[in-house]
């Protein structure tokens, strides 16, 4: 674990940052924690986070070989990657291929609805106001991102959305969503951040429709089973 104590940068939920030697890297560390309902339930799942630091590192791999600029450049450890340091816009974009869970509470449209071209959608990072779904006019108003730079997400999110839905579905996997974040590095590039996992993806077993995400958390599933669940996800993608 990577924990020279003068390099601490910051702490979320569920991760921790590390500054390095080169001001435009920092280590990220993968912690055990895992949250839901906007972080009003917490908990901490033993291996949690080295499971999600491999998944991540995995799917970053696949990205950056399809051509997809990703903040990650190496996994360092089982709980650690070397990323590119970017400037984060305060947005969660998602992605639906099918219909599940906010998206079918607010348009009163029943769950497990298949969507014929996947739906973009934007939420606004604020904890206090619980991340409030918002369309584009918003983030532009609130001197978050341009139009132009929404175009570019938007575009690289329903690639991403197919690149990774194609590689679960060979996988025995179905990706009904995906949540994606997005930053600036030092060249001024946008490139994906964060991490792709069972935490920031809606994921089912193709032939059963098991769950295999954080939905098994929000349900109350027992802390073995919703381990047991993510690691089944690793090592169908792990071949």
């Amino acid at each position: 674990m990577y924990n020279y104590k003068n390099n601490f940068l910051l702490e979320g939920k569920t991760k921790k940052l590390y500054k390095t030697d080169n001001i435009n890297e920092i280590i990220i560390h993968y912690k055990d924690i895992i949250t839901s309902f906007d972080g009003d339930k917490t908990q901490s799942l033993n291996q949690k986070g080295i499971i999600n630091n491999q998944i991540s590192a995995i799917i970053f791999h696949l990205l950056n070989s399809c051509g997809i600029k990703t903040h990650f450049i190496r996994i360092i450890n089982n709980r650690e990657q070397l990323c590119h340091k970017l400037d984060l816009f305060t947005l969660e974009f998602v992605i639906r291929n099918i219909v599940f869970g906010s998206m079918s509470k607010r348009l009163g449209i029943k769950e497990g609805i298949y969507i014929q071209n996947p739906i973009f959608e934007i939420f606004y990072k604020n904890d206090i106001l619980k991340d409030p779904f918002i369309n584009h006019h918003h983030a532009v108003f609130l001197k978050i991102i341009s139009y132009e730079e929404l175009n570019i997400i938007n575009k690289i999110s329903l690639e991403i959305n197919k690149i990774i839905k194609k590689f679960f579905f060979d996988k025995n996997i179905i990706l009904v969503d995906l949540k994606l974040e997005f930053g600036k590095n030092h060249k001024k590039e946008i490139v994906l951040a964060d991490e792709i996992s069972p935490d920031t993806c809606r994921i089912w077993d193709k032939t059963t429709k098991q769950k295999l995400d954080k939905d098994c958390f929000r349900k109350g599933y027992s802390n073995e089973k919703i381990i047991n669940t993510y690691m089944k996800v690793l090592n169908k993608i792990d071949k």
